[in-house]
């Protein structure tokens, strides 16, 4: 099923984190160019034109994150840049979540260039 159309389940830990082999197919159905951080994390450099449109950005990430109830960290790296990156806290790795998470971040900035 496409990323777009899944919603976050909670993790509730114990369960081992993607494998580098796992992670491959979810990073193709991105369509930006996520980075894999140490194969724990992925994230994304995005930059706007100005300062608000990077807070706009921000707020819309927000409300992608309380609705899934999956949470980002959000990085302000400058006046008009934001870095997100996604991991999934309690099992210090990573998980479908996030790629889900990654893949509507990736279908707001299409939708709203």
């Amino acid at each position: 099923m496409v990323l777009t159309r899944k919603h976050c389940i909670p993790c509730r830990g114990g369960i081992p984190p993607l494998t580098p082999k796992e992670i491959k197919p979810f990073l193709k159905q991105l369509k930006l160019d996520w980075q894999v951080i140490n194969d724990k994390k992925i994230s994304h450099l995005f930059a706007f034109k100005n300062f608000q449109q990077a807070i706009d950005f921000v707020n819309m990430v927000a409300k992608i994150a309380e609705a899934e109830g999956h949470h980002p960290n959000i990085h302000l790296t400058g006046w008009n840049k934001v870095t997100i990156v996604l991991f999934t806290h309690k099992i210090q790795g990573l998980h479908e979540n996030d790629f889900i998470v990654a893949a509507k971040i990736d279908k707001l900035v299409n939708d709203h260039p």
